[in-house]
């Protein structure tokens, strides 16, 4: 091949090698940032295939969705002087696509080396050094998430208003082994205290239960008895006031037979007063005689008869009734008529 030929591959490889380093893509969920002769411009790309210029213009993909930056092996130091570790602190953040060129101007594309790895490490460290082991690893710990989130956050707003923290998680403090075996058995003595309290809570309760049971049962057997005294109260009145009826019945029953024989006795009397007139007597009395089958003689049977007749008059004239005197005449004057 001739020289003129070589020069003329070379050449067309050197243009498709330039074309191919002048094409980039930008991934999704990340934007481009631009560099030319190492200053940063102003182009921010979107996501898809873009051109720049070949061996001038550099280009690298900025993330702007969450990330979760993880920094791991935090030594910290407590106010007792006892050094502790953090494994790993989890931290999730954004940089907002409109604070992207702000951002990696002033902290380059390493903006979380400064604002999240290195004030990790700081805000703990100044967090152990204000408290206690007992605070770090037990009574505070469960508020260092926020505590960290509120610290990142105000620096962040102030300092590179582009980041925004969204959630921190940390994992449990790593102590000495004698530190860690005191707080097992602490921590047993306390389950035990927990199991124990929890137990007398229960025989409390039941206790409470038996009790409100046996409550209820006395009341029901009081109701039970008041109900029962108060129908038997109920069935004595019933039955007084069915013999009140009964009695005034009997009352009204006897004072109208009373009351009927007053009337039929009143009735009699004065039906008498107007029927035994001294004639009518008289004529009885005839009657009487005229059918009285004993006769008596004697000197004194006119007189005794004339007494007889007018003792009867005078009596049947007064209302009262007397029993008219009897005359035995002598055995002597004594005849029966044959």
């Amino acid at each position: 091949m001739s020289p003129s030929g070589v020069i003329a591959i070379a050449l067309i490889a050197f243009v498709l090698g330039t074309i191919r380093l002048g094409i980039h893509q930008v991934d999704e969920g990340h934007v481009g940032v631009y560099w030319r002769g190492g200053a940063l411009t102003t182009r921010i790309s979107e996501p898809g295939y873009h051109l720049k210029v070949p061996y001038l213009d550099t280009m690298e993909n900025v993330q702007i969705t969450l990330q979760t930056d993880k920094v791991t092996d935090i030594p910290c130091g407590t106010s007792g002087g006892v050094l502790i570790m953090i494994e790993k602190v989890e931290v999730v953040n954004r940089l907002r696509k409109e604070y992207v060129y702000e951002t990696i101007k002033n902290y380059t594309t390493n903006y979380d080396k400064v604002w999240i790895f290195d004030k990790i490490h700081h805000e703990i460290n100044q967090f152990c050094s204000r408290h206690t082991l007992q605070e770090v690893y037990i009574d505070l710990f469960h508020t260092v998430d926020d505590r960290l989130v509120q610290a990142l956050q105000a620096d962040a707003d102030r300092w590179a208003p582009g980041i925004e923290i969204i959630a921190i998680r940390i994992t449990k403090p790593r102590i000495p082994g004698t530190i860690a075996a005191n707080y097992e058995k602490m921590e047993a003595e306390k389950t035990k205290l927990m199991i124990s309290t929890a137990t007398q809570k229960v025989v409390e309760k039941e206790a409470e239960t038996d009790r409100i049971k046996a409550t209820i049962e006395a009341t029901k057997v009081a109701e039970v008895a008041r109900i029962q005294a108060e129908q038997r109260i109920m069935e004595m009145e019933a039955v007084q006031r069915q013999r009140k009826v009964e009695d005034e019945t009997h009352l009204t029953h006897e004072k109208a037979l009373a009351d009927a024989a007053y009337y039929r006795v009143a009735k009699e009397a004065e039906s008498n007063k107007l029927k035994l007139t001294p004639e009518y007597l008289q004529l009885e009395m005839t009657r009487s005689i005229s059918q009285n089958t004993k006769i008596y003689f004697g000197p004194a049977i006119q007189s005794m008869f004339v007494d007889f007749m007018s003792n009867y008059l005078n009596n049947t004239a007064t209302p009262t009734t007397t029993t008219a005197p009897s005359v035995t005449p002598s055995a002597s004057s004594q005849k029966k008529a044959v």
